[in-house]
């Protein structure tokens, strides 16, 4: 899941990436209105937090362009204007949710991670063979047992269990889990698939995640993933 904050005073931009990121996400965070515009042009985020009070044009300006493109993320308003009417009138152009200034960060993960789920037609629970992911738990189990994961070990697995029988290359899952472009030369990816072998596969007969020559990895079962390779 990837995140852009639009924040311009920096300590609370990077208290907000550092804590998203140590949550499993992936942010971006742009300090004024305009920049904050020409990342949603280039990217798709899942979801935006936004401050109102912008140096280059008022929130609520940001929020109306937001809402006027044919597709856009869910919007948490993050906020010192604590009047009602600046609440109502947030509302009212579209935001999803408002977190008024100062606010407790283990309340708003718990809007961030209600905001997505609202925004995502997926199940919350997955599950592939005998693997079970709780995402709202945020809890590995295999064959009911628990399997303890750092937070982008989980971001990774989420991601490959959400698209089960899909081989998906390292660009990818570079770009859906880590706030970086792919440059062809790190190996991260290639590392955190190798500690989530030995977590997963290690101990038993049925493999579920695979390598996909020339392109990168895929999670399914050994049977359709050897009936995925056949046709590729």
């Amino acid at each position: 899941m990837r995140i852009l904050v639009i924040e311009d005073e920096k300590r609370i931009a990077d208290f907000l990436s550092r804590g998203l990121e140590s949550a499993g996400y992936a942010v971006d965070v742009a300090h004024d209105g305009q920049a904050g515009l020409d990342l949603l042009h280039q990217t798709d985020y899942d979801l935006l937090v936004l401050d109102l009070n912008l140096p280059d044009m008022d929130g609520l300006d940001v929020l109306e362009k937001v809402r006027n493109r044919k597709v856009s993320p869910p919007v948490l308003i993050l906020s010192a204007r604590n009047a009602v009417d600046d609440r109502v009138k947030g509302l009212e152009l579209g935001a999803d949710d408002y977190l008024v200034k100062p606010f407790a960060f283990v309340e708003l993960l718990a809007r961030v991670r209600a905001l997505l789920r609202r925004g995502q037609p997926i199940p919350e629970r997955l599950q592939v063979g005998d693997l079970v992911l709780d995402c709202i738990r945020r809890k590995v189990t295999r064959s009911g047992h628990p399997i303890e994961l750092a937070p982008k070990e989980f971001s990774i697995l989420e991601y490959m269990m959400r698209n089960p029988g899909r081989p998906l290359s390292r660009t990818m899952i570079v770009e859906h889990v880590w706030d970086m472009d792919y440059d062809g030369l790190t190996n991260i990816v290639d590392v955190y698939i190798r500690h989530l072998r030995t977590k997963i596969d290690e101990n038993t007969t049925t493999r579920l995640i695979h390598t996909v020559r020339g392109i990168g990895y895929m999670l399914d079962l050994p049977e359709r993933a050897a009936e995925k390779a056949a046709e590729m």
